[in-house]
């Protein structure tokens, strides 16, 4: 009997060790946001002022130069390649429809109107896999989505095209949805995050001088990421790839320079965390 009861809890033991390694070996999970820097289609709008943007706008926003630029979110939306892609900068749906039908992961989106004063909306891609949402809401320059991380239970994504109302939704959140992990992305400069229990994945970049859009001669961290302290950061940084960059290597890719078309993806980069 000595042995066995010897054998048994050896047994338990390896089973524990291994179920251990099991969770430490599960992906991380990931969330990334990409200001896709106007976004508009060629139809004039009954709500936004898209005049600019129009094929006799001053911008000369033609057809061809619309279709390039869908196709180029999508491939950055392809090359992130992570379950939570959130997008700020597409005009309207049908947009969004176009950048989706493009894309060649299995993404599918919400959208939601804020009924900004430039008519620039948010999209949220996302592995339908993956993510289950059941609450989609949306106000002036911001947007959230809750539901079903699998594999991380009930979270919500908080998408800010401003920095000025970003703290205040924030500590919204907290009371109104205690049971939700917050995840924020976009403009964050008005947040406190540490007062707020979220950490700032992106900080040591921040502080190596790297950023998400180029302001002279220096970087700008335009878009942020915010993640829950419930959750570990696993890594967060900008998205670079030499394919967003400009001929010269120094700056992002823009689709214009004043009114100049570049016809690049845009004058921003993405930004990206893993988390468990």
């Amino acid at each position: 009997m000595p042995k066995l009861r010897i054998i048994v809890g050896c047994m338990a033991g390896f089973s524990l060790l291994a179920a251990g390694l099991r969770v430490r070996a599960q992906p991380p999970h990931g969330v990334a946001f990409y200001d896709a820097d106007c976004l508009y289609d060629t139809v004039p709008s009954p709500f936004g002022n898209d005049t600019r943007y129009l094929p006799q706008g001053e911008m000369r926003w033609t057809g061809e130069r619309y279709r390039r630029k869908v196709m180029q979110t999508a491939a950055v939306i392809d090359s992130l390649g992570l379950p939570l892609v959130g997008l700020y900068g597409v005009e309207n749906e049908s947009v969004v429809r176009d950048v989706a039908a493009a894309c060649k992961g299995d993404y599918a989106y919400l959208f939601r109107t804020t009924d900004s004063y430039n008519g620039l909306d948010f999209a949220l891609f996302y592995f339908g896999d993956r993510f289950f949402p059941d609450r989609v809401e949306a106000g002036h320059f911001w947007m959230t989505a809750a539901g079903e991380l699998r594999g991380a239970g009930r979270v919500c994504l908080l998408m800010s095209a401003s920095d000025r109302y970003i703290g205040y939704k924030i500590e919204e959140h907290r009371r109104q949805h205690p049971d939700e992990r917050l995840l924020v992305a976009g403009r964050t400069a008005g947040a406190e995050p540490q007062r707020c229990g979220l950490s700032e994945p992106l900080a040591a970049a921040s502080r190596a001088g790297r950023g998400t859009r180029r302001a002279g001669n220096r970087w700008e961290m335009r878009s942020n990421v915010l993640i829950d302290t419930a959750f570990h950061v696993v890594r967060g940084d900008v998205y670079a790839r030499r394919w967003l960059f400009d001929p010269s290597g120094e700056a992002p890719w823009a689709t214009y320079t004043r009114r100049r078309y570049e016809g690049g993806p845009g004058a921003n980069l993405p930004v990206f965390c893993y988390f468990r």
